[in-house]
C-alpha cells in the first residue's frame, strides 16, 4: 500500500475525501469491537442511549449495582472523548505530524491489551464483565470524538442513530412530491443524493465490520481484537514514523 495513501488517513492536511475515508475505516472497526464486545460481555457499547436508559431502568428497579456499572460506562465513553480532545489538542498545539493519529494509537494500544488479558480475565466474570463494557465504551468515545474534531462533526462511526436519522430525512426529501413547485424555487425540496451515499456507506462499512468481528471473535475469542489494534496502527502509522524522523537525532556532518 502507498506510503502516501496511507499517510492521507490521518495526515494534518484534510479533506474531505480523506476524512470520508478515514469514517468509514474507523465505523468498520467500530461495529467490529461493538459486535465482538457483545459475544464477550453480552452488552453493545458504542452508542450512550440504551446504557443511559439502563441507568433508569435499574433505579427504579432498585438494582444499584448494574445502575453504577451503567453510569461508569457512561464516564468512560466521556473520558475516552476528553483524553481524545486532550491528545488532539496537545498535538496542535506542538504542530506534529500525528496530531490524528495519537488517539487511534491509544485505542490500538487498549485493544492490544484486551486481547492479551480477557481470555484470563475471563474466569473473574464479576470484575471482568464491568471492566471490558467500561474498556470498550473508553474505546469508543475515544475514536469517536477523534473522528467527530477532524471532520468538524460531519462523520460520527460509533453509533448509527444519527447516521440513520440523517438518512431517513434525505430519503424523505427524495420521496416528497413537487406538484406546481419550479425545480429551482426555494420551495422545491430535493433529496442531497452525494449525502445518501455518504451515510449509506457509513451505515454499511459499520455492518460489515459488526458482521466480520462477530465472526472473528466466535472464531479467534478475545485475540481477534489484535486484528482490530493491527488496523489501528497500520492506518496511523505513518504520521507517527515522520515525527520519529523529526526528532531523531541527527549524524553530525
Amino acid at each position: 500500500m502507498p506510503i502516501q495513501y496511507l499517510r492521507s488517513f490521518t495526515s494534518v492536511e484534510r479533506t474531505e475525501k480523506a476524512n470520508l475515508r478515514l469514517g468509514r475505516a474507523l465505523a468498520c472497526i467500530a461495529g467490529a469491537a461493538n459486535a465482538g464486545g457483545f459475544l464477550a460481555v453480552g452488552q453493545y457499547t458504542s452508542h450512550m442511549s440504551g446504557i443511559v436508559s439502563s441507568v433508569a431502568d435499574n433505579l427504579a428497579l432498585g438494582d444499584i449495582g448494574l445502575a453504577l456499572a451503567a453510569l461508569s460506562a457512561i464516564f468512560a465513553f466521556a473520558g475516552g472523548a476528553a483524553t481524545s480532545a486532550v491528545l488532539i489538542n496537545w498535538g496542535r498545539r506542538r504542530a506534529v505530524h500525528s496530531v490524528y493519529a495519537l488517539p487511534m494509537m491509544l485505542e490500538a494500544l487498549l485493544l492490544t491489551g484486551f486481547a492479551v488479558l480477557g481470555a484470563n480475565m475471563e474466569h473473574h466474570r464479576v470484575l471482568f464483565v464491568p471492566a471490558t463494557v467500561a474498556l470498550l465504551c473508553y474505546v469508543m468515545g475515544l475514536q469517536n470524538a477523534m473522528i467527530t474534531k477532524i471532520s468538524h462533526a460531519e462523520i460520527r462511526t460509533t453509533h448509527m442513530t444519527g447516521i440513520v436519522t440523517d438518512l431517513g430525512i434525505e430519503l424523505g426529501k427524495g420521496l416528497y412530491w413537487n406538484w406546481g413547485v419550479p425545480a429551482g424555487a426555494a420551495q422545491h425540496v430535493r433529496a442531497d443524493m452525494l449525502r445518501v451515499r455518504v451515510l449509506a456507506s457509513l451505515l454499511g462499512m459499520f455492518l460489515i465490520g459488526g458482521l466480520g468481528g462477530a465472526l472473528a471473535f466466535r472464531h479467534l475469542g478475545f485475540s481477534s481484537a489484535a486484528l482490530l489494534a493491527a488496523a489501528l496502527l497500520t492506518l496511523a502509522c505513518v504520521p507517527l514514523a515522520d515525527d520519529l524522523r523529526r526528532w531523531s537525532p541527527r549524524d553530525p556532518a
